[in-house]
């Protein structure tokens, strides 16, 4: 897949001693023959279903939480004074980098927060890991994610493409999306990945695709179950409210489309998404209750359905306030009797539980300054290389890398960047000592949402990324963007 920095080389990819660090920059189908689709012959919409419950559910089974399967953070301030990622001094990491800012994971810690869900999933046999692509799509990590044992989750075609470059069994992946376009479901259809029915446009459009790529499609109905996730209405995404899903009443209308197209569509499961940023897996529990009741619905149409999806969500630690928050076996036991009683299948979609607090965004200070009224720390760093505090007011947290000088006074800062927006910020009111002119700062939990949601603004260029291996060995997964890469663009225009 071709890249502004495709003339980068594929062997950058190699280990360097924390003390050694490189201080010098690497180098670096038209469609036809779309059958029209009548779909007039299906029944009606039915205006609501039976009730879904019909006898009490039994209560989630609690097993302890193997020890070494927490989410604990890798990065943590030692004895003297300085941050460290695992055993690596961050400040030692910045000395090296090829520029700051720059994101900075373990890759240790990605490794644990998979095995604290593959843990949780023990005895669900045939279940699905389905990393959300969508939090982080370095090529590097996707590798390690697969070679763990992952299967990914799509929403788009290039996602699609990715998964594939990375080693993703197709069989393991599912396509997402309220607008998935013909040609990208023509791709999953000839991959084989599993596809979710979002609408009834979206429903023409996978038999079309089937037909185009000649085979069978196993789909699963995406059912917005109307549940309130409690989180920021941006990602809230199982509310009638919401752009995704097929409302529950027409279940019977799309139940008998599929029927009428057997040689396209294969009914597979049910799917709902919540939200993200998901703290209380009561949410979850209820809206698997009203999942399997629509799985009997389906079972009752005459559909072998094995699989149920429920999506990803659950959120983490952002404030590290030392707030409890729910384990993915916390969330796996509220589920697990009914898809055990239920026979089924369980996919999951964890994206920002797998990623985000494997990583901080590590910038230098280019200085202090205040208005009279407000103090002002300004990095290197802004909202075009992680704009989650801009776009969602979301909280992530903030501190130096070094121990501040001893005569350095605390205050209440914003932390700014250079981005010409008064939305440039990535804190506000922080209460931080003052430092000084290049002093390293790092904003924590930013593996997920942040580096895949990064932008040019500004003609600021997306950032390098690095990672200490198992070995406390600094490697650098992704090159640093230039400025050269973006006059490419133009090139013999």
């Amino acid at each position: 897949m071709a890249s502004a920095s495709s003339s980068a080389p594929t062997s950058s990819h190699r280990r360097i001693p924390t003390n050694n660090l490189l201080s010098q920059p690497l180098h670096r189908t038209k469609l036809s023959g779309i059958l029209p689709l009548n779909l007039n012959n299906v029944r009606k919409p039915v205006r609501s279903l039976r009730a879904v419950l019909s006898q009490p559910q039994p209560a989630a089974k609690v097993v302890a939480q193997p020890p070494g399967t927490d989410f604990s953070h890798c990065f943590s301030r030692k004895d003297d004074g300085f941050l460290y990622c695992e055993d690596v001094k961050v400040a030692n990491v910045i000395g090296g980098a090829e520029r700051t800012p720059f994101y900075l994971y373990s890759k240790r810690q990605i490794t644990r927060n998979v095995e604290a869900y593959k843990d949780a999933l023990e005895g669900l046999e045939g279940s699905v890991i389905g990393y959300a692509i969508k939090a982080n799509n370095n090529l590097k990590i996707l590798e390690h994610l697969r070679g763990l044992g992952c299967g990914a989750v799509l929403v788009s075609g290039n996602e699609l493409r990715l998964a594939i470059k990375a080693g993703f069994d197709p069989t393991r992946c599912i396509f997402n999306g309220n607008g998935k376009l013909l040609e990208d479901l023509v791709l999953a259809a000839e991959a084989g990945v599993f596809v979710n029915v979002d609408s009834e446009f979206d429903l023409e459009n996978i038999i079309a695709a089937a037909r185009i790529a000649g085979k069978k499609v196993n789909v699963l109905l995406r059912i917005n179950p109307d549940v309130d996730s409690q989180v920021h209405p941006y990602v809230a995404t199982g509310n009638k409210n919401s752009k995704f899903g097929i409302r529950n009443e027409k279940l019977l209308w799309f139940l008998d489309a599929v029927k009428s197209h057997p040689n396209e569509l294969k009914l597979v499961g049910a799917h709902c998404h919540l939200g993200s940023t998901i703290t209380k897996v009561d949410i979850f529990r209820d809206a698997a209750v009203l999942m399997v009741g629509y799985i009997d619905v389906i079972r009752e149409q005459g559909f072998e359905v094995d699989y149920l999806n429920i999506g990803g969500g659950l959120g983490i630690d952002y404030y590290h306030a030392g707030a409890i928050l729910p384990t993915p076996r916390d969330l796996i036991d509220t589920v697990r009797e009914l898809v055990l009683s239920h026979k089924l299948k369980l996919i999951i979609e964890p994206g920002r539980s797998l990623i985000a607090n494997t990583c901080c965004f590590v910038n230098r200070v280019t200085g202090v300054k205040t208005n009279g009224t407000k103090n002002f720390i300004v990095i290197d760093g802004s909202m075009a290389e992680l704009i989650r505090p801009s776009l969602y007011g979301a909280y992530q947290h903030i501190e130096l890398v070094s121990p501040p000088p001893s005569e350095a006074e605390i205050s209440t800062f914003d932390v700014v960047g250079p981005v010409c927006e008064s939305a440039d910020f990535l804190g506000k009111d922080r209460e931080l000592p003052t430092p000084p002119k290049g002093a390293g700062l790092v904003v924590h939990d930013a593996g997920a949402y942040c580096m895949s949601m990064a932008s040019t603004y500004n003609l600021k260029m997306r950032p390098p990324e690095y990672w200490v291996d198992e070995d406390g060995l600094v490697a650098k997964i992704r090159h640093a963007e230039t400025f050269e890469d973006h006059l490419r663009f133009f090139e013999g225009l």
